[in-house]
């Protein structure tokens, strides 16, 4: 799920820099406004990079990852991600002046709405808002299917991913919104999906002619194709192995997707990230956030074991990438510790919601069903007691009632 953030990045730092440097992967109709000074940044947002790009989506998973790891987001934190949205429905990446209204030169981002909606979603009270989006997701459905980063722009594995995972957050269920042309957002999806054999089988690509970060669309697709947010818990145990076989259908093509990111990771335990064009460094360096993603996407497929070593991987190696990269990132790792049912509060010595809180205004803890007292648990006693005496004693007068009764209707025979 983070190429498309990257790429963002990406083409802010060609700007910067002059290059002429388009990735693989660069979302179709892309704009964004200048760049935001940190100084300014607003007290209810987490993180203290520039948000221009990545505003709402951090904080969508901030929240997101604070109520799976059983923490009440501040209302603070909430009241600003409600505030991005704009009349329409939409979300866009970044909505400096909350105050005044979005126009035709803010352009609105699915992939930050679809995050927007699974995080509200999840924290409740918010459905006035999901409602609204999630009708603004609808209404910029591609013909295929599918949706493209920005509305118009042509459908990618990611976004129409991150939409399925929006819808069956909110419903109606992804099987059920269809396109003009007659299309689900499977339909699109399979359309991504690599046949065996050859470079990257069994892979989804971010688009069919701009094939981007495999490793990246496959994770994402794996998920959309199970019908699932970004919060997943183990499936079903896969037994089948990790072998390409044809695939037909998007569960059939999902399965080919995970045994991609299983064999992916079996030697290593991590995912590289190519370099980007122009960078003096061009060795391959590890890719934190899609290893992260493909723990996620294993462990929904049920190769539960396949995900062992690339989150042991993590444990160990993550720590100072997530410290850098921010909310996103420890989000990211909270997921992903979640589905393997590892512990986010000591994940590899780190504590990543302790961190993650700490990036933005601080939580609560959510509150437990109250356990009894001792003087509760006593009083019941005492009242389970005194109940059984009354039933006895019922017994009894019923069965005293019961024997003049009987004795009564038995005299006329005698």
């Amino acid at each position: 799920m983070t190429t498309v953030r990257r790429c963002a990045a990406a083409l802010a730092v060609s700007a910067v820099l002059g290059l002429a440097v388009v990735p693989a992967a660069a979302p179709a109709a892309f704009a964004a406004p200048s760049p935001t000074p940190s100084a300014a940044l607003p007290s209810g947002l987490y993180g203290t990079g520039d948000p221009t790009y990545d505003g709402v989506w951090r904080q969508s998973l901030a929240l997101l990852a604070q109520d799976t790891a059983g923490y009440v987001p501040a209302e603070a934190a909430v009241d600003w991600l409600t505030g991005q949205q704009c009349a329409d429905g939409g979300f866009p990446s970044y909505r400096a002046d909350a105050a005044k209204a979005c126009d035709a030169k803010l352009p609105l981002d699915t992939n930050a709405s679809a995050a927007a909606v699974q995080a509200l979603a999840a924290l409740g009270g918010q459905d006035a808002a999901v409602d609204k989006t999630v009708g603004w997701l609808k209404s910029v459905q591609n013909k295929d299917g599918g949706w493209g980063y920005n509305p118009g722009g042509a459908s990618d594995a990611n976004s129409t991913s991150i939409v399925i995972g929006a819808l069956a957050a909110a419903g109606p269920g992804p099987a059920d919104v269809t396109s003009k042309g007659g299309k689900t957002p499977y339909d699109a999806l399979l359309t991504f999906a690599k046949p065996c054999g050859g470079k990257d089988g069994g892979a989804f690509v971010y688009q069919v002619k701009s094939p981007g970060i495999v490793a990246d669309s496959t994770a994402a697709a794996v998920l959309g194709a199970h019908g699932k947010g970004l919060v997943v818990t183990a499936g079903t145990k896969d037994g089948k192995g990790t072998a390409c076989e044809k695939a037909t259908t998007v569960q059939g093509a999902a399965r080919n997707g995970a045994a991609y990111l299983a064999n992916g990771l079996a030697k290593t335990g991590y995912f590289n990230t190519p370099p980007m064009p122009g960078a003096e460094d061009s060795a391959p360096k590890p890719d934190f956030g899609n290893t992260a993603d493909a723990v996620v996407a294993l462990t929904a497929q049920g190769l539960t074991e396949q995900a062992k070593k690339p989150l042991t991987w993590l444990e160990q190696n993550a720590s100072s990438w997530a410290k850098e990269s921010g909310p996103a990132a420890y989000a990211q790792l909270i997921f992903a510790a979640h589905a393997a049912g590892a512990d986010p509060a000591d994940f590899g010595g780190q504590n990543l919601v302790t961190a993650l809180n700490a990036t933005g205004p601080a939580p609560k803890k959510a509150s437990p069903s109250p356990a009894p007292s001792s003087r509760d648990e006593k009083k019941g006693e005492e009242s389970e007691s005194l109940s059984m005496w009354w039933i006895v004693g019922a017994i009894f007068v019923a069965s005293v009632g019961a024997g003049f009764l009987i004795s009564g209707r038995r005299k006329p025979r005698q």
